[in-house]
């Protein structure tokens, strides 16, 4: 007994208690009054004051609940063992199994008269032909009685799926048919079949059509090849108007996926790059049919779980083609797709799952187009300026899957920053010990800059989302900003000092002004932060990390002036800062 049911049980009780109470008090009045009316008259006597009884109480009227639904327990799912033991069960099972063999049978017989010679390539093909055309005409005439319609499914499935598995037989192995005229009348048949499922209202049936033509035409095209993945595509665009129509995911699934998996597999073994084009079209044709699909089914159903798993699935065919080109050709590929989703990634009145899984796939797609399009540290500062531009997208349209892609790029391009553009051998070791040009210089100061500008900004735009708080009550994730930003900052300030002057003097000013600056910033933080205990404590930190900077680094890097001028700078600002900031203390008036 659920709560609610417990709460009208427990009113019904209450009224009925009241109901009997009431009852009982009108059964003794009544005794009293008849127990005066026989009674003797009684013997005189002094009068005695009776105390006056005061009237029974006015029953409450309580008011009467709601009628309670009744309680209904879920049905508990069937098991496998329970469905084959219902009647019918077996027939099914035996029909469906039955047409998969018979399909596998007529593949076979193909092959085998192939090997063996037995009669012509035409005889073969007209055979299979009429062959199929019975199977379907039997099951049509069967479906017109209802105990018959279980075996017409099954005869109809396979006998679409020979005709089709013959139209590839005519194209590919006998080449009675151009390909293009081969994969137009595989496009009427797969059509028909599925048409016809829509007619008898079968998902069984469509799956049954399409998932035979998928599983057994790469024996028939002898491997993954282009024109297989063109009659996958035929099957898949024959199969759409029914699925937009109605919500059969199985549908969705067998003539959704096949040629994505085929065209990777294509482009995987299309290793003599004879025909790499071809492969590359082929493949922008699978991104381009998937997502077009994906988008109209979701426009039709927003919570088509297939769409957004084939919205994400079909630009991975380009991107992998990407392989078989060259530069810009690759580049613009793979931009291409990425402009694409990113776009849909934009669209506010499409479901946030199908926008979210639109917009992790573009991101990779970015990813990738960068790091074909450019190398070196020009690299680096490009993937954190992506990053950065995520951050600020993420805080104005409120998505936090840009937020993610903005940690994930900045993640990456931080560990790119601290192998190459601006590696930490840099940070610790004197020129004469590293051999850099003043361009490399040049490069890591952009990238440092950058890096810092993301270390402020992904933080800036977490906070705005509500993602994160404040750093006192959630110091990790700003601990780990101020670090990547100390890293930018020391980065940019080197780099400048060492395309001034790249020699051993400009490394030893570089260290003495980051030295300063940091108990600079540390002073700025302590009186921002009179008020705010998360300022206050960033920079005592901070002070911290200069006094330690001081004594384990440039106590033994530095010498000469550049250990007077680090030592004094940060002594005189540390002592300045010790004194205003005690003033300030002082002076302020609204305790933390």
């Amino acid at each position: 007994m659920n709560g609610q049911d417990r709460l009208g049980y427990e009113q019904r009780l209450a009224l009925e208690l009241a109901a009997i109470g009431q009852r009982l008090m009108t059964i003794s009045s009544e005794m009293r009054e008849h127990s005066a009316a026989v009674a003797p008259p009684p013997v005189m006597a002094p009068p005695v004051a009776v105390p006056v009884m005061p009237p029974p109480p006015v029953q409450q009227q309580w008011p009467q609940p709601p009628p309670q639904q009744p309680w209904v327990p879920p049905q508990p799912r069937e098991s496998l063992f329970e469905k084959l033991g219902k009647d019918g069960a077996g027939s099914k099972l035996l029909a469906w199994v039955g047409g998969a063999i018979t399909v596998l049978g007529f593949v076979l017989l193909l092959i085998l008269a192939i090997q063996r010679g037995w009669l012509g390539p035409l005889p073969r093909v007209i055979g299979g032909a009429v062959f199929s055309g019975a199977l379907v005409g039997i099951g049509i005439w069967l479906h017109r009685n209802p105990a018959g319609r279980t075996g017409a499914f099954a005869l109809a499935a396979t006998g679409f799926a020979g005709l089709y598995l013959d139209v590839i037989a005519a194209t590919s192995l006998y080449e009675y048919l151009p390909p293009p005229v081969g994969l137009v009348v595989g496009l009427g048949v797969a059509a028909t079949g599925v048409v016809l499922a829509l007619r008898w209202e079968s998902q069984t049936l469509a799956v049954g059509v399409v998932a035979a033509c998928a599983i057994c035409s790469p024996i028939l095209t002898e491997g993954f090849t282009v024109l297989l993945v063109g009659f996958l595509l035929v099957l898949k665009m024959a199969s759409t108007p029914v699925q937009i129509q109605r919500n059969w995911p199985g549908l969705a699934i067998a003539g959704g996926f096949p040629p994505i998996i085929a065209s990777l597999l294509t482009t995987a073994s299309a290793i003599p790059r004879d025909y790499e084009w071809t492969v590359v079209g082929v493949a922008a044709a699978t991104t381009v049919v998937g997502i077009v699909v994906a988008l109209l089914t979701i426009l039709k159903r927003p919570d088509d779980i297939v769409a957004v798993a084939l919205v994400a699935g079909s630009a991975l065919p380009s991107l992998f083609a990407t392989t078989l080109l060259d530069d810009p050709a690759n580049s613009l590929l793979a931009g291409a797709v990425a402009a694409v989703l990113l776009a849909i990634w934009m669209v506010p009145d499409l479901p946030r799952s199908f926008t979210t899984a639109a917009g992790a796939t573009g991101m990779l797609a970015l990813f990738q187009t960068t790091v074909i399009a450019l190398d070196g540290n020009v690299r680096t500062a490009i993937v954190l300026a992506e990053a950065v531009l995520l951050a600020f997208l993420a805080a104005r349209l409120d998505k936090r899957s840009a937020l993610v892609g903005s940690i994930v790029f900045g993640a990456v391009g931080f560990l790119m920053a601290v192998g190459q553009a601006v590696p930490i051998s840099w940070l610790v070791e004197e020129p004469r010990h590293v051999t850099v040009s003043s361009g490399d210089y040049a490069a890591g100061l952009i990238t440092a800059l950058v890096l810092g500008v993301f270390a402020a900004a992904e933080p800036w735009a977490a906070l705005r989302m509500q993602v994160l708080r404040e750093p006192a009550k959630h110091p990790v994730p700003w601990i780990i900003a101020g670090l990547v930003l100390l890293y930018g900052a020391a980065g940019a300030v080197l780099c400048t000092a060492l395309l001034v002057s790249p020699d051993e003097s400009g490394f030893l000013f570089g260290h003495s002004v980051v030295t300063v600056s940091w108990t600079i910033a540390a002073l700025f933080l302590l009186v921002k932060g009179i008020n705010n205990k998360a300022l206050r404590i960033s920079g005592l930190i901070l002070v911290g990390a200069a006094v330690i900077k001081l004594v384990t680094f440039d106590l033994a890097a530095l010498d000469g002036v550049a250990r007077v001028l680090a030592f004094l700078g940060a002594g005189l600002v540390l002592l300045t800062a010790g004194t205003r900031y005690a003033k300030l203390v002082a002076s302020a008036r609204t305790p933390d």
